[in-house]
């Protein structure tokens, strides 16, 4: 049953003898092994699914019946002739869907039953072994089309031909083909406002000038240059995607645009106005050879001149990761004004400067990580620092120390990742003279501070209280094996808030925390330590989610399914732990708990006389042998503790027989004298 809530109406599917699903004026019939069109449906229907189908031809009867038809897929067949006829009854036909079938083959007579359809706003051709030329024969007199897909095809090269006559196109598809040349052909598309050309084979885009486009993808190529028409025109460009190229430098934006989101991940790009050596490239020009028939023309322009012409003051998202970069040009972000994220994670930046009234007040999202930050520097005196900032990523760096008190300035941090630093956190031990103490970071106090990630930053030992007046929900403290020496008193000040704890490989032993305080927490990850003994603190949490992978259990408590933990649990791992397979009886009662997903039990394993085996799967002889094993412990318990209790027996005997006369008379004595009321 569909139901549509709005209209409070209720429509029940219909089957077709052909196995269709019908429901109003649609018409489902895909994946039945159909090899024709069924010619019994409903006169009216209007969308018909032939998706995943073995028919090879339409044939000119195929749509005789659907007059009102204004949707046609096809997909996944075998389609190789659409015969001229076919579609003379369907005038109305609004989308045809024709991808991944065998158009190659027939494409003039297709071409000419296409022809036929004066009103229809969106073809997809995709995946149909097409050549340029077949696609400018099959779209000829397609003048309505609103959206084309040529995606995965085999277009190599394009010019002014194959899409003349598209006048009225809105979105053009052409990713995963092997063009490696345009020439002029999106010229003559004036209201073109979508354009993908992802992975292809272009080595670059010089005198860019579609002012109409809004979306631009041409990541997944090799482009080495992007140069748009230096002129004062609007471009109507919002988004640009030139991820995953060969990117030599900063790409020469319109002067004017309306862009918002700039991608550049993954190319080679790098500023050069200042070297590694010294060198100083400011005053250094470069000239562009431009040949155009037998005309050539010689453009000179300074380096960086063209990072200053943009008028970036609308851009939102700039993504610059994976890249080359190992300093930003002075006043480079001074044009962002409208900046909310930042990406220039995997470069190779070693300062970066956060400076009072900076242009990056809007930024929500700055992410530095796997960089070689060995210093953040702050203004002297600076208060006003990244005040909307929420998301703060320096994790993989060279940082010792941040500013003192640089979270106090960004007012509404909530995430900041510190992982795989050499950092200590404030305040450092009370004992130490404070002129010889060690730098810190200090993130005490920090109202806004909801998750904090300190992996891998050879934490040893938190004294003091670093985490005081910060409602901390996530911390990761995972891969420092000396961060539970020492006081643990500052677990205390986030018991009531904290919710997802990492200890992975931090050297937990089974006695060194009491978890019954972190009354909040519903996620612990506590595997790759040197657990022997399943904590018992955790029996009364209530967790959604426990990690007790790589460590040393040989069993769990025997009624972990009855605590208030298994009722709770939604999700846990367990295994590569040694664990005895004749003391399975945790596991049994597991597999039993309602809501319980043990997410790696395929993994879970247990020992029996040095050899590895599957709880689910242990063979009879071996639970038989379990069986005795348990017996023979219990009367060997017997055997040994039969003597004693027969030896303290005699000897009971023996004293009462001997000192008889004399307990009988001292009992007389003191019953048989009468005592005062």
């Amino acid at each position: 049953l569909v139901a549509g809530w709005g209209s409070r109406v209720i429509t029940a599917w219909e089957t077709s003898p052909a196995g269709c699903m019908l429901v109003q004026s649609i018409a489902n019939c895909t994946g039945r092994w159909l090899s024709s069109v069924p010619g019994n449906l409903q006169d009216d229907t209007e969308e018909l699914l032939l998706d995943d189908n073995t028919i090879q031809v339409l044939g000119n009867d195929s749509l005789l019946s659907y007059h009102q038809l204004w949707h046609l897929s096809l997909p996944k067949n075998q389609l190789e002739l659409i015969e001229p006829g076919t579609f003379l009854r369907s005038q109305g036909l609004h989308v045809l869907s024709l991808a991944d079938n065998l158009l190659f083959t027939n494409y003039s007579l297709t071409a000419a039953a296409l022809s036929a359809l004066p009103a229809l706003k969106a073809l997809n051709l995709a995946g149909n072994r097409l050549t340029e030329d077949m696609v400018s024969i099959l779209i000829w007199n397609l003048s309505s089309l609103e959206s084309l897909s040529v995606a995965r095809n085999i277009i190599m090269r394009l010019d002014s031909s194959v899409f003349a006559n598209l006048t009225q196109l809105l979105e053009l598809n052409l990713e995963k083909n092997y063009i490696f040349e345009i020439d002029q052909a999106f010229e003559g598309l004036q209201k073109l406002q979508r354009l993908n050309l992802a992975y292809n084979y272009l080595p670059c885009i010089v005198e860019f000038g579609l002012t109409q486009l809004r979306v631009l993808n041409v990541s997944n190529n090799v482009i080495e240059w992007f140069l748009a028409l230096e002129n004062d025109d609007l471009f109507e460009l919002e988004v640009l995607d030139l991820s995953h190229n060969h990117l030599l430098f900063f790409p020469l934006l319109p002067r004017q645009s309306k862009l918002h989101s700039l991608l550049l991940k993954d190319n080679k790009m790098s500023f050069y106005q200042r070297l590694p050596n010294g060198t100083s490239l400011a005053d250094v020009t470069v000239q562009f050879l431009l040949i155009d028939g037998n005309s050539t023309s010689i453009t000179t322009v300074s380096l960086w001149d063209e990072v200053c012409h943009s008028n970036l003051s609308s851009l939102r998202l700039l993504d610059m990761s994976q890249n080359q970069v190992w300093y930003l040009p002075e006043d480079f972000l001074a044009q962002m004004p409208s900046l909310t994220h930042l990406n220039l994670n995997q470069n190779c930046l070693e300062t970066f400067h956060l400076l009072e009234g900076d242009p990056l007040a809007m930024l929500m999202e700055l992410d530095l990580s796997q960089n070689r930050l060995v210093e953040l520097r702050v203004e002297v005196g600076a208060k006003d620092i990244l005040p909307n900032l929420q998301l703060f990523n320096l994790s993989a760096n060279r940082l010792q120390a941040l500013p003192p008190a640089v979270f106090t300035y960004t007012r509404k941090i909530t995430t900041v990742d510190l992982s795989h630093n050499q950092v200590d956190l404030c305040p450092q031990p009370a004992a130490m003279n404070k002129a010889e103490s060690p730098p810190c970071v200090d993130i005490r106090g920090v109202e806004t501070l909801t998750h904090l990630s300190l992996a891998s930053c050879g934490l040893q030992g938190l004294g003091g209280q670093p985490f005081q007046g910060t409602p901390l929900m996530h911390l990761d403290l995972s891969n420092n094996n000396e961060v539970l020496s020492g006081d643990l008193r500052w677990l205390q000040d986030i018991a009531l808030t904290l919710q997802v704890l990492s200890l992975r490989n931090t050297s937990l032993s089974s006695t060194v925390v009491d978890f019954s305080a972190l009354s909040s927490l519903v996620c612990l990850d506590l595997s790759g330590n040197s657990l022997t003994v399943f904590p018992t603190s955790l029996g009364g949490l209530k967790l959604r989610s426990l990690d007790l992978r790589d460590n040393s259990l040989t069993a769990l408590p025997a009624d972990v399914a009855q605590t208030p933990l298994a009722k709770s649990l939604q999700k846990v791992y367990l295994s590569r732990n040694p664990y005895n397979c004749c003391t399975l009886g945790w596991w049994d009662s597991l597999q039993w708990v309602e809501g319980l997903h043990i997410s790696d039990g395929q993994e879970v394993t247990c020992s029996y006389a040095s050899h590895t085996w599957t709880p689910w799967m242990l063979p009879e002889p071996i639970v038989q042998s379990c069986h005795w094993q348990m017996a023979n412990q219990a009367l060997l318990y017997l055997v040994l503790a039969l003597p004693t209790c027969l030896t303290l027996l005699v000897a009971f005997v023996v004293i009462f027989l001997t000192f008889k006369q004399k307990l009988l008379k001292m009992v007389k004595s003191r019953c048989g004298i009468s005592g005062p009321y």
